[in-house]
């Protein structure tokens, strides 16, 4: 039987943010330097195929220090950590590195310097993500306090209107935040903020990216994970966009096709915390379902590259052998 035509439209940039990179190399390199095992706390990026590929290398995930044994490297994820959780590796006596997000950490010292200088802090993000506790956890408890949507936002009181400041997660909605944001300054116009949003480059652009599809979709596939904040975030603005089928998917198994049965072009794109090699899996699904024809969107290009920690900047061969030598 002849397959139906199909023209896929894939969004540019998708997938890895430079963030995710380097945590995962983090890992890699660790692995290569001190070898296996060596300890993760929580998932270095919200991806179930990065975890388990990383395990199979020797990584072994854990969601707190206390399962962590002696005498072992262990690893904080992407997302940030409570400032207790390195304090309590130091007390220890745990070697960690440390695979934050560098546009995560400068949340961190934002709200560091609120702090210092007698802010109270509303800081835009989802309860229970693991950045948001991360960036809760670098002031004294009562510092902080969470405004998770507009209506939050309305109805929030606060100690001195005039003494306030606001930071954001780095994964959320930019049009939703820009809404809330909205509101504070209306509320509180002495309100302080971010000199640069706190909404990551990769965040941005791979929301403009949906939105330059969207409208062109029947409908739009985004590869990543359930618990992947701004995956979910690609979904949602693809239905503000216009397109209602808008899905997010693991992997092309989690596929229900009974929901792609009239469509003739479908929007592809991937979370940052997906590799590519996932895209590829739903791109050669799609060819056992359809004639596909691909048209790659052009989008913003991204060139940022964050440094690894002193400990692992070497060359990876060089370790390989130092490593034999010993």
């Amino acid at each position: 039987m002849q397959k139906k035509p199909l023209t896929v439209l894939l969004a540019n940039p998708r997938g890895f943010c430079a963030g995710v990179e380097r945590a995962i190399e983090i890992v890699d390199r660790a692995l290569q330097k001190y070898g296996a095992p060596v300890y993760v706390r929580h998932e270095i990026v919200h991806n179930r195929f990065v975890v388990e590929s990383l395990e199979s290398k020797g990584a072994v995930f854990v969601e707190e220090l206390d399962e962590v044994p002696e005498g072992v490297p262990v690893i904080f994820s992407a997302h940030g950590v409570p400032k207790e959780v390195p304090a309590e590796a130091e007390r220890r006596e745990l070697f960690y590195l440390d695979a934050t997000c560098p546009l995560v950490s400068k949340v961190h010292r934002e709200a560091e310097r609120h702090a210092r200088m007698g802010h109270q802090i509303l800081l835009i993000g989802h309860a229970g993500h693991p950045e948001v506790v991360g960036t809760m956890g670098q002031v004294p408890e009562g510092s902080i306090v969470l405004v998770e949507d507009v209506a939050e936002a309305e109805r929030i009181t606060v100690k001195d209107p005039e003494n306030l400041a606001y930071i954001t997660q780095t994964t959320l909605s930019v049009d939703d935040t820009s809404e809330i944001i909205a509101v504070l300054r209306r509320r509180f116009p002495q309100i302080n903020g971010p000199k640069k949003e706190d909404i990551c480059y990769a965040t941005t652009n791979r929301q403009e990216a949906v939105k330059s599809i969207a409208q062109n979709c029947d409908a739009l596939l985004v590869v990543g994970a359930p618990n992947s904040s701004n995956s979910q975030r690609l979904v949602e603005v693809a239905h503000r966009e216009g397109c209602e089928t808008a899905l997010l998917v693991q992997r092309a198994d989690d596929i229900d096709w009974s929901q792609l049965t009239d469509i003739s072009t479908l929007g592809l794109t991937a979370g940052a915390s997906a590799p590519e090699v996932l895209v590829e899996e739903v791109l050669e699904a799609c060819r056992n379902h359809f004639d596909i024809q691909i048209q790659e969107v052009s989008g913003a290009i991204e060139d940022v590259i964050f440094k690894l920690p002193k400990a692992l900047s070497e060359d990876p061969k060089a370790l390989s052998e130092d490593k034999v030598a010993s």
